[in-house]
């Protein structure tokens, strides 16, 4: 058993120096403008099962430079999943979509709902969750203050404070189940095809509804037959061939 052990860390060790070299290859390709050859580096280390914002940031800067707007946009997307709050990621996902032929109106929010969405997206759903953790921490700190402390003063002062940390540790967790919800329940891919008809239905013989191009993203909400029925950020629906996206959860 020990022999696996250590062959399989010498293995993991080997193929990470492996994929460190190649990330180095590929950056000095990148800076070279040998933008393609940037590329093939780059997806031969994900092509070891090695996942990071990194190489996909780089990957998609590549595929940027070369104006391939799908797989720009593709790759910054699933670095922005691995890293949530990278400006940097956000910034030249932002350009990348100004690429895009489709101008796609999101459904208006009201006050109300935009003001709690902008609370949820402030951290990710392991991020309330820490937050609900050292609130609970700092409750029980306060609580212990409070028990022991023998000025007046000072109790109700820790018994309030203790009070509102416990209620913003709730608040917290509740915070989290919900991004967490809302990040389970999201599907989201980019359109590959350089046109996309999206039906009626997930027939070739339904009605065309409307089109998608290139870079174009959406969320999954069905699959039926190799169609997949989609959803975009201005609520229309319809269906469309699966080859003409790709999944942006898949690693």
């Amino acid at each position: 058993m020990k022999i696996l052990v250590h062959i399989a860390l010498l293995f993991s060790l080997t193929v990470a120096g492996q994929n460190e070299t190649l990330f180095e290859e590929a950056n000095a390709l990148y800076n070279q403008d040998r933008f393609a050859e940037a590329i093939v580096k780059y997806e031969k280390i994900l092509s070891s099962e090695e996942h990071s914002a990194e190489v996909y940031y780089n990957l998609a800067n590549a595929h940027y430079k070369l104006s391939n707007i799908g797989p720009s946009i593709y790759y910054y997307e699933k670095a922005l999943l691995l890293s949530p709050n990278d400006w940097d990621i956000k910034n030249n996902l932002a350009f990348a979509q100004n690429m895009t032929i489709d101008a796609i109106e999101p459904l208006p929010q009201t006050g109300m709902s935009r003001f709690f969405g902008n609370i949820l997206n402030k951290l990710s759903a392991d991020g309330w969750a820490i937050a609900s953790i050292l609130l609970m921490a700092l409750f029980i700190i306060l609580f212990l203050g409070y028990y022991f402390s023998a000025n007046t003063s000072k109790k109700r002062l820790a018994f309030t404070a203790s009070i509102v940390s416990i209620i913003f540790s709730v608040i917290s967790v509740v915070f989290a189940f919900q991004v967490k919800g809302v990040a389970d329940g999201n599907d989201p891919a980019i359109v590959f095809s350089e046109r996309s008809s999206v039906r009626s239905g997930p027939k070739l013989s339904d009605e065309e509804v409307f089109v998608l191009h290139e870079g174009a993203k959406v969320q999954v909400l069905d699959e039926f037959d190799n169609w997949n029925k989609i959803r975009i950020a201005d609520g229309k629906t319809g269906w469309l061939p699966s080859s003409d996206i790709k999944l942006l959860k898949i690693f």
